[in-house]
């Protein structure tokens, strides 16, 4: 029997106690148990999902409050720029934000509203940038959130983002992103944007229950003349746990979503095998050292006598310190007595 979607909206309980890491940046072969391909061993727990209704939004920008105040994000001036959103972007502060798009559908013109934050890629492309270790974890729930203890500023999660999600603030010199409430999740509790949500356009639980909702509201709204309705979670970074139920799936870029956004392990492995080549390098060189040791021994230190280059005849007057014949004339480089002579 499918779950109703207003259970679903309270959320699937999470397991409280701790949260189970499944990736972490900049650290190829963690301790979480690797299968025998190397990918991440399969989940112990529930994956769960946010599920986005646009047909549902009506704009009233409640979820962008309540991420704000759960966050304790600051409060960002606004202004008037010919648009209904709050802000033209996303920033350091304002994690979520709604958008708003006019196009023109068959003489008709429409709001494509989207809810824009964090999508939480199965294959998160910000963690496999980030050369920080344990910058970025993802959470075997499915959760990817950053650390800023370890972030050094470097935005490499910036560019590795298929989203252009992440943001850098030039007064903390951190990047700052959607953590998808992971307080609540792991106490039990859906997202704040979930819980203030007056329409039910955003829905929670586990990802297999958000799917199966989402080809529902999709068969639903091609009934009602959306032929092109979709469901958004694209393979090309493994699917999200921020989905989308697109009313005018063939006109993505509208909605500013990539068609086909891609995530590539490659820096992560590159990073992995760089660490093994300096290991092994090391290794090898202790190793010749220690060879060296056993078939030559100690090296013993050179004896400190040291013979004159032109030994002194026996008999002969050494010079003192500073000996020769200086400029001034005498020996030694020693002045005549001043005075001196016959009238003294």
């Amino acid at each position: 029997m499918a779950p109703d979607e207003g259970m679903l909206n309270q959320g699937a309980q999470a397991p409280q106690g701790g949260l189970r890491i499944r990736r972490i940046s900049a650290t190829p072969g963690h301790s979480l148990e690797l299968g025998p391909d190397g990918a991440p061993a399969p989940r112990t727990g529930p994956e769960y999902a946010k599920l986005i209704d646009i047909s549902r939004c009506i704009g009233c920008k409640g979820c962008e409050v309540a991420c704000k105040e759960w966050n304790e994000l600051k409060v960002e001036p606004t202004e008037n720029f010919g648009s209904m959103q709050s802000h033209r972007d996303l920033g350091p502060d304002t994690w979520l934000l709604m958008r708003f798009n006019e196009i023109e559908v068959a003489d008709d013109l429409q709001w494509l509203i989207k809810k824009d934050a964090c999508l939480h890629c199965e294959e998160p492309g910000c963690l496999y940038a980030c050369p920080s270790p344990g910058a970025i974890v993802q959470y075997d729930n499915g959760i990817v959130d950053f650390n800023q203890e370890q972030c050094i500023g470097c935005q490499l999660c910036v560019s590795g983002c298929p989203f252009d999600i992440p943001r850098f603030s030039p007064e903390t010199k951190k990047v700052y992103k959607c953590n998808m409430c992971v307080d609540r999740v792991e106490a039990g509790l859906e997202p704040a944007c979930v819980k203030t949500c007056p329409t039910n356009a955003i829905s929670w639980g586990t990802k297999e229950d958000m799917v199966a909702l989402a080809e529902r509201k999709v068969e639903g709204l091609r009934g009602r003349g959306f032929d092109n309705a979709a469901l958004y979670d694209p393979a090309g970074v493994g699917g999200t746990h921020m989905m989308y139920v697109v009313p005018h799936g063939d006109q993505l870029d509208e909605y500013d979503l990539p068609a086909n956004p891609t995530a590539a392990p490659g820096a992560l492995a590159a990073l992995g095998n760089l660490k093994q080549l300096g290991a092994s390098a090391l290794g090898l060189g202790l190793l010749a050292t220690a060879l060296h040791y056993l078939g030559f021994g100690p090296q013993e230190p050179e004896s400190e006598t040291v013979e004159a280059a032109h030994p002194v005849p026996a008999g002969a007057r050494s010079e003192p310190d500073g000996g020769g014949t200086g400029m001034d004339g005498g020996e030694g480089g020693r002045r005549p007595p001043q005075g001196g002579g016959a009238n003294a």
